[in-house]
């Protein structure tokens, strides 16, 4: 059995199944004969608790990776699930997988941590700081879901590489009238921010994003063997952090490096590089050395 955990948008439809035959969020790597080869793996996903809903529309109360850590061991009890093969968790996910390790280590033969360190970045929490008081302010005026889709635009920005939207956006604008211009890079985050906001609510949105903040969990006390997996201008978590934990880990590590232009959203965009990386860590036996 391997539990995969993606980022806050991330549910537990990783990968398309008979009963539900649209692709799931990691259907390039989870699958028949792909990098999580559900021909020989059981596949575990889950949707992420958010700590409900109280009547102003905001959370009714926060809700910690630990948490999450809780109702997965406690899904795993009730499949009858007492050790598993491995937990891969990207972003928020790998979040999950760190607190998990943490508090329940006896019960998970090795991490795949992707994009995700023992505490947020300063940086990062500054940014999502922002995003929040932007949702706050939708809420006052009642206009939560124009506000969704402007915060998750501005996470956009910090998600792929001032690399990338470089070379993918030209400059100039698409539009222009005598007092505004639309830039090619402005539609692109807006597109996002709209698609976001149509399937999210404010409450959930602030519930998970406090909760990527309030992360914080002792590498020392983590005795599973880990493969740590930083990209290439992560600006959400930067290599510095990554290797900073692998530093004080309590168990052996493997760092992987990340060749992308793609920044932190590398485990969607970059799904050759990754499953090379899941080939030789998943391996049943596979031996494990320290590369901090």
């Amino acid at each position: 059995l391997i539990v995969v955990l993606g980022g806050i948008s991330a549910t537990r439809h990783v990968t398309a199944t008979a009963r539900d035959a649209t692709p799931g969020w990691w259907e390039a790597i989870v699958g028949a004969h792909r990098a999580i080869d559900t021909t020989r793996f059981r596949v575990l996903g889950i949707d992420f608790l958010d700590g409900g809903c109280a009547s102003t529309g905001r959370p009714a109360r926060t809700v910690t990776t630990h948490d999450q850590a809780y109702a997965l061991r406690r899904v795993l009890d009730a499949l009858g699930a007492q050790r598993v093969h491995a937990i891969v968790g990207a972003s928020y996910g790998g979040m999950v997988a760190l607190a998990f390790a943490e508090r329940y280590g006896a019960r998970v033969d090795r991490l795949v941590v992707i994009g995700a360190a023992h505490e947020p970045h300063p940086m990062s929490t500054a940014v999502r700081s922002v995003q929040r008081r932007i949702v706050e302010l939708g809420l006052a005026a009642g206009r939560s879901q124009a506000a969704l889709a402007l915060a998750r635009s501005l996470a956009m920005t910090t998600y792929r590489s001032a690399q990338e939207f470089g070379e993918r956006f030209d400059a100039r604008p698409l539009e222009r009238s005598i007092a505004d211009a639309e830039f090619p890079v402005e539609r692109y985050l807006r597109h996002c921010g709209e698609r976001f906001a149509a399937t999210w609510s404010a409450d959930r949105f602030l519930a998970l994003s406090l909760s990527a903040d309030l992360h914080c969990v002792d590498p020392a006390a983590i005795h599973v063997p880990t493969t740590l997996v930083a990209a290439e201008g992560d600006l959400v978590v930067p290599e510095t952090q990554i290797r900073q934990l692998a530093r004080t880990l309590g168990a052996p590590v493997r760092v992987e490096v990340l060749a992308t232009s793609f920044g932190h959203d590398a485990f969607l965009t970059e799904p050759e590089k990754i499953s090379q990386i899941l080939h030789a860590t998943l391996t049943p036996h596979s031996a494990e050395s320290r590369h901090a």
